[in-house]
């Protein structure tokens, strides 16, 4: 069977909040030329068949499927009868909307019949009856299907009917979750093949059917590998649309714009994945390569500058140099770089006036910059004007900026923007290695969002989701590294008013970097630095030190030290030990913690609660009657 010419991706309604209109709107602002109808909503609708054909003809869209038809196959009278009325009833809906495509899901009533002659005479008389309205049917395999469940049954049953209007449909989440391996799509005749939709989903224990209606999610969010599921299909020759079927309760409440731009940009790197694993030319540039963290830009208020710096100076930051034309300066210790931007006009300003002294960029060394770009463009993500050449700027998910600068311009960067002071820096210099984490507070709607942005353009891994429990509710929170472990950063969200991510999120008024880890070879020299520098660490309670040190078997000076420095540990195995120090907040919007790795690859997730009660402990008294 022909495809029918269309964009090559697809989103079926379903996937979006709102009204049909709604729905078909924001696919069509996102670029999608082609939609999934789903039955409720146009059923929902108040608009006639005739004047949703007319607004998808206006919007540029073409209903490439109409889904679902349910209960049909092996089912006795009188329900027999009643399922070839429905299906006569959406053929005709099909008809007006111009589409000629249909997915017909495995049966789940309690009524029907699981004798496979019965389903296949039933499909071949679905066949004959398409075949009158120019229609073919997709049959598709429901992981919690009452007698077909498997994919590969499906491809067994179609071949028995044998009808050119009745072929298979694949649903990745429905093949995925029952763990079917790909490699047995190479059996499907790709003539046969009639559509195929595409879901993520985290790896979870729970019903099929619980799973899929609460947890599907956009591919590169989840944790099943679309990639081979999506390359097997390929490989047979199919050339017809990959859409996007997605339920999901965030979704259903997000910004429907929102999900239908990262749907898009989700399909397109999933091609391209799937491209790759083939050996075949690739549309674009491959995930780019992040070296490190270069550095972190604040845009800091006239009002907060000389607090600012006191607290930076405490932290064993100097200032080392002004830019050559813009009130800017750069402050540093060891490896790890702050710009502090107090421009009056332009994106820091903007940034300031909305978010207050906050963390408003980053800068990240990448293998190939011009590479990096021309990846994030075919992505569809947005580029923010620089006036340096050496670092383009792209638009992160809630407003701040990722500077993109190539590993051979980061050689000359600071010496060619900034003057640099020969005599910083003053007083104890604090060795710090690298930046060895950011972390980002992000609302729920946003927390995929971020996911997806991330494992889209660059060359990282998602690792084992957390959840940490804070004493005013719990925090998902998902670390995301770079294959080469220079790069990690943390995503953290809740629904609890109260907790500590939320607050950040109301007193900076929307998502962003909250917390900065800079790594350190030796944690009791550094320790020690700061102390004499001034830093005010964050005061963690005796109980603790007195499991801890019980815990890990620690020597009276261990002991000693970490009580006088507010030193938290946590070990990976023998050998493995992490030891983490944490400063205050500033105006409650951003902190530094400083950490310690000696073969640990964790976060020190044990001592998550400890740190967040101790913050909550500082929270401002609450008003008075």
């Amino acid at each position: 069977m022909t495809p029918t010419p269309a964009s090559p991706n697809a989103i079926a309604t379903v996937s979006i909040s709102g009204t049909l209109e709604d729905k078909l709107r924001a696919a069509a602002a996102a670029g999608f030329r082609a939609v999934e109808i789903f039955d409720t909503d146009f059923v929902a609708s108040a608009l006639s068949a005739e004047e949703v054909k007319a607004l998808l003809d206006q919007l540029g869209l073409t209903c490439v499927l109409y889904q679902p038809l349910r209960d049909f196959e092996g089912m006795p009278e009188p329900y027999r009868t009643r399922a070839f009325a429905r299906a006569r009833q959406k053929f005709a809906v099909m008809r007006t909307l111009g589409c000629d495509r249909l997915l017909l899901c495995s049966n789940c009533a309690p009524q029907s019949l699981g004798d496979r002659e019965r389903i296949v005479a039933d499909l071949r008389d679905l066949g004959d009856l398409a075949a009158d309205h120019g229609v073919t049917v997709g049959y598709e395999a429901l992981a919690w299907g009452r007698h077909v469940d498997d994919h590969r049954t499906v491809w067994d049953i179609v071949q028995a009917v044998d009808h050119p209007h009745i072929g298979i449909l694949l649903d990745s989440f429905h093949s995925l979750s029952r763990r079917i391996p790909s490699e047995s799509i190479r059996a499907i005749d790709p003539a046969k093949l009639v559509f195929v939709q595409l879901a993520d989903a985290p790896l979870l224990d729970m019903d099929y059917l619980y799973w899929s209606r609460h947890f599907r999610n956009l591919p590169g969010q989840g944790g099943l590998d679309l990639t081979g599921y999506v390359a097997e299909i390929l490989r047979i020759g199919y050339d017809g649309p990959l859409s996007l079927e997605i339920f999901n309760d965030r979704f259903r409440a997000n910004s429907a714009e929102m999900v239908a731009r990262d749907g898009l940009r989700a399909l397109d790197a999933l091609r391209d994945a799937a491209a790759r694993k083939l050996g075949r030319t690739p549309a674009m540039p491959a995930r780019a390569t992040i070296e490190r963290v270069e550095f972190v830009e604040f845009a800091v208020a006239d009002a907060d500058r000389a607090d600012l710096a006191a607290m930076l100076g405490s932290a064993g930051f100097d200032r080392i140099g002004t830019h050559r034309s813009k009130r800017v300066e750069l402050w540093r210790a060891g490896a790890a770089n702050f710009v502090l931007n107090f421009e009056p006009d332009g994106f820091a300003e903007a940034y300031r006036v909305t978010h207050g002294t906050a963390i408003c960029a980053i800068g990240l060394v990448v293998t190939d910059g011009p590479a990096t770009i021309a990846r994030a463009r075919a992505l569809g993500m947005a580029e923010h004007p620089s006036d340096m050449p050496a670092m383009p700027a792209l638009r992160g998910v809630a407003g701040s900026l990722v500077y993109v600068i190539d590993a051979e311009a980061a050689t000359t960067l600071w010496q060619d923007e900034f003057v640099i002071d020969p005599g910083a820096p003053g007083g104890a210099p604090l060795a710090v290695t690298a930046i060895d984490h950011l972390a980002a507070t992000v609302t729920n709607d946003e927390f995929l969002s971020w996911q997806l942005y991330w494992r889209a353009l660059f060359d990282v891994e998602v690792q084992t989701p957390q959840d940490v429990i804070d004493p005013n509710g719990l925090v998902q929170s998902q670390a995301i590294r770079g294959r080469n472990g220079t790069f990690r950063i943390t995503l953290n969200s809740t629904d609890a008013r109260n907790a500590l991510s939320a607050r950040f999120l109301d007193q900076s008024f929307g998502a962003g970097f909250q917390h900065i880890a800079l790594a350190v070879a030796d944690m009791d020299e550094a320790a020690a630095v700061l102390a004499k520098r001034g830093l005010e660490p964050l005061p963690i309670p005796a109980n603790y030190h007195d499991d801890v040190s019980a815990r890990f078997g620690l020597s009276p000076d261990e002991d000693a030290r970490a009580r006088r420095y507010g030193i938290l540990i946590d070990e990976e195995g023998p050998g493995r030990r992490y030891r983490q120090l944490y400063s205050r907040a500033f105006l409650r919007t951003f902190f530094f913690e400083y950490v310690e790795r000696r073969g640990y690859d964790g976060y020190g997730a044990p001592n998550a609660t400890i740190r967040l009660t101790a913050q909550n402990r500082f929270r401002p008294a609450p008003p008075p009657d």
